[in-house]
């Protein structure tokens, strides 16, 4: 392995550890009561070293939203003549889940750091509304960029209400996480009546 690969994995390492240290802090003291040097402690670096890596301490508990984010644009922006924007999203939930493991222990433990703070529910609707914004977007071109619709931001606020549903999931009872396929179906459901809204909007 070349140097700047070996480097790179060394970079991957401490991201986790950060990552890893922050979240078991999070769940046993709480996200407010943890501070950026307990985190750098624990993940046995310098404090400094963690704003190499994060610019917050709310951005470590949604580490993976801006791959995330950037794979949905992608989904939206390649999708191929005739496909709407909610197919899109439904294709790219369908290959989330289809990698994810739901009986995660990080991931069940980041939902309930984040369900237990006021503060990181706040974080998490506001990335989400960047999610919409971008959504109603393409959406808008599915309407022919009409200035001024009020149509795809409405959609798009239902689509992401969906989302944020499914990212709850196993919340209350983390002993019981719903499988890939009852995820998929929750997400369906809400889906096929906006697809099928869309879908009469744009015979009007």
């Amino acid at each position: 392995m070349t140097e700047a690969g070996l480097r790179e994995r060394k970079k991957q390492r401490t991201r986790e550890a950060i990552v890893e240290a922050a979240l078991r802090l999070f769940d046993e003291r709480g996200f407010e009561q943890t501070t950026i040097a307990d985190i750098a402690e624990a993940a046995d670096i310098a404090p400094r070293t963690f704003f190499g890596y994060f610019p917050s301490k709310e951005d470590v508990v949604f580490a993976d939203f801006p791959a995330d984010f950037e794979a949905l644009a992608e989904h939206l922006r390649a999708r191929g003549e005739g496909e709407t924007a909610i197919e899109a999203l439904r294709a790219f939930i369908a290959t989330v889940l289809e990698q994810a493991d739901l009986n995660d222990e990080r991931e069940i433990c980041r939902k309930r750091v984040i369900h237990n703070s006021e503060t990181l529910d706040a974080h998490r609707r506001a990335l989400m509304g960047r999610m919409e914004d971008m959504l109603a977007e393409a959406i808008a071109r599915d309407f022919g960029n009409r200035p001024g619709d009020l149509r795809p931001p409405m959609i798009a606020s239902a689509a992401v209400a969906a989302l944020g549903s499914l990212d709850k999931t196993g919340v209350t009872d983390p002993q019981s996480p719903p499988t890939r396929e009852e995820a998929l179906a929750m997400i369906d459901q809400a889906l096929t009546f906006l697809q099928g809204g869309l879908a009469a909007l744009q015979r009007e």
